[in-house]
């Protein structure tokens, strides 16, 4: 099993952080690379579609309002992994109006190695992440 964890702090208070990405629909608001999210299960599951056309399927497993975090699992998608869930959190930062976001995930390597894997989600986290702090800040 292999893991990878973006972390970003971003001079924005923790509560409007969560505003934007708590929700599990919320994607294509703040994810450029991600302009389609559509819900289905009563909401537990989302449908994403990315800028290539490539379809992800995720399950929301966990969600914690009070914690400003949710985690997710992988139905269906293009990636190379099995077994993937992740999580996405909103903490209070180091000063009064910052905050800092934590993406994390954990998965099974098919057909590549650990570090391949590790590295190809530490680019869509960071990079999400990136496009993050462009929403909020400009």
């Amino acid at each position: 099993m292999a893991s990878t964890t973006a972390t970003i702090e971003l001079p924005v208070p923790a509560d409007r952080v969560w505003q934007l990405i708590g929700g599990f629909d919320s994607l294509p608001d703040w994810l450029p690379y991600i302009p389609t999210s559509d819900l289905s299960e009563g909401g537990r599951v989302r449908t994403l579609v990315n800028e290539d056309g490539g379809v992800i399927v995720e399950r929301l497993e966990a969600f914690d309002n009070t914690a400003r975090s949710y985690s997710y699992s992988i139905l269906q998608a293009p990636f190379p992994v099995t077994g993937y869930l992740s999580t996405i959190a909103v903490h209070a930062g180091e000063g009064p109006d910052s905050a800092r976001v934590e993406w994390s995930g954990t998965f099974t390597p098919d057909g590549i190695g650990d570090d391949e894997a590790a590295g190809l989600f530490q680019g869509i986290y960071a990079d999400g992440l990136t496009a993050l702090k462009q929403s909020l800040t400009g």
